[in-house]
């Protein structure tokens, strides 16, 4: 029986922990917020135009796809406090080059550096995983903890968002983009006094042989999408290269699962716990990633002129965005009572269907502006479940030495789906002229028809994929254990 101290002692412990956490997720969440409404004003900034904006998402999404594997491999070999402090380091390294970037180059790999704080609440993850190993209510405890920490990174963005957008106005860029840089830096010192650090749980060494490999992969499809891109869709240069980066999956499944320690554990992943939840946060990262910039081009674009749009300016895009992260911390906030409601897997599917639901009401209502907040707040309901309760079902089903890979690739497969989305929508949308500037022509409203479409059809399929997830978790099995103290 759990004595009475140790809980309460364990129980501040974790608090405290998560805690400390919580201050990395607001960090996080002002990162993700805090150049959206200023993009434009950095394009002025480096003399660049508005639509190589666009190159600093690409760059940063494919570092994050490649480097997340490879530091979740880490933290299971070498402690996950050490792994997040060190992302946390690159990540406030990558802020100060922002701050001080003279050109577009050295901006880009700034932005691209900054990309390392991905792998942030995939350790939390691990960490409040492992600490909570042993209570009998590791995965109810994980799960909670999970929707504190994604309720607070979703806050952050409108903060970030409200922050940079006031301040943009009233002092220099240089010290605008040096607040970030500042906030990564001070919490690097609370992760470093506030987290306990424990070993690694895993032998074995990194695998470099699968690093490059996976990056030959993503490398050639990313290749070929740009090349479409640039060159069209006609291009068979640009297709040869997606062939041969799919191609590519082949050598690199069988080294990593003939691999001892694999980057990738293709065994792990292909558990009946594990693909679905993996394949959801592929087809997921497509809408929460990917739909971004269309979403606030649609908005911006004025319906005299295109024949489509809400014509909205800047103030109201910020609104719209606002809506829509605080539907995301509604709906992280609430998964404990949709999973106590419909269990782990059914508050999952349920959150897809709301996700697929907020999309596909885009297709006969995207005229309005009351239809556009809608819609937004109904997908954000899903996806903010979405984003705090896959880590933690994938933790769930991972073997305890596999925690931080599984966590950390939820986020990479995330990632990998909005990177390639992100190129698809970019064909799907380019016509005319610049998306960026309506004095140089506009997308055809059937190119954003087709981006919400693939965003419904994909959370569609994220749904019935996780039909296939195992009904019974951890938490139920742990049910009927002894309860120990942490």
């Amino acid at each position: 029986m759990l004595d009475r101290a140790g809980s309460r002692a364990g129980a501040h412990s974790l608090v405290t922990i998560v805690g400390f956490l919580v201050c990395v997720e607001i960090a996080s969440g002002v990162l993700q917020g805090y150049y959206t409404p200023i993009w434009k004003d950095v394009a002025g900034h480096l003399s660049i135009r508005d639509a190589d904006v666009n190159w600093f998402e690409a760059a940063q999404l494919v570092v994050s796809a490649l480097v997340v594997p490879l530091l979740a491999r880490l933290g299971d070999v070498v402690g996950h406090k050490k792994v997040l402090l060190l992302s946390t380091a690159v990540t406030a390294l990558g802020s100060w080059i922002l701050a001080f970037a003279p050109s577009f180059t050295t901006f880009l790999v700034g932005f691209a550096i900054q990309g390392a704080y991905v792998v942030w609440l995939p350790m939390e993850i691990a960490i409040i995983h492992r600490r909570t190993a042993g209570t009998g209510r590791q995965d109810q405890l994980t799960r909670r903890s999970a929707a504190v920490l994604v309720g607070a990174l979703e806050l952050a963005v409108i903060i970030g968002a409200l922050t940079s957008g006031s301040l943009v106005g009233s002092t220099s860029m240089t010290v605008l983009l040096m607040l970030p840089a500042i906030a990564v830096t001070l919490v690097l010192g609370l992760v470093w006094l506030g987290v306990e650090d424990r070993p690694g749980t895993s032998g074995g060494g990194l695998d470099l042989v699968g690093l490059a490999l996976v990056t030959l992969v993503l490398g050639l499809v990313m290749a070929g999408l740009i090349v479409v891109r640039l060159e069209g869709a006609g291009n068979p240069v640009a297709w040869a290269l997606v062939v041969l980066g799919v191609a590519a999956l082949v050598p690199f499944v069988r080294y990593e699962a003939a691999h001892a320690d694999p980057l990738v554990d293709v065994r792990v992943f292909a558990a009946a716990g594990q693909w679905p939840v993996q394949l959801t946060a592929f087809l997921f990262g497509m809408s929460v990633l990917g739909a971004q910039i269309p979403l606030s081009t649609f908005a911006r674009t004025d319906p005299d002129v295109a024949g489509y749009g809400l014509g909205a300016d800047a103030a109201f895009v910020s609104t719209l965005i606002g809506v829509y992260v605080i539907s995301l911390a509604v709906g992280a906030f609430t998964l404990p009572l949709t999973a106590r409601a419909l269990g782990p897997r059914g508050a999952l599917v349920l959150s897809s269907l709301l996700v697929a639901l907020g999309y596909a009401l885009w297709l006969p209502f995207h005229a309005g502006t009351g239809q556009a907040l809608l819609n937004m707040a109904v997908a954000g309901v899903g996806s903010g479940a979405l984003v705090a309760a896959l880590p933690a079902t994938a933790a769930a089903a991972a073997p305890p030495e596999r925690t931080g890979f599984a966590t950390g690739m939820t986020n990479a497969t995330k990632t990998v789906g909005g990177a390639i989305a992100s190129s698809v929508f970019a064909i799907a949308l380019a016509s005319t002229g610049s998306l960026d500037d309506p004095t140089k022509g506009h997308a055809p409203l059937s190119g954003y028809l087709t981006v919400w479409t693939v965003c419904a059809v994909a959370a569609l399929l994220a749904a019935a994929a996780l039909l296939f997830l195992p009904r019974a978790t951890a938490e139920d099995r742990a049910a009927d254990k002894p309860v120990a103290v942490p």
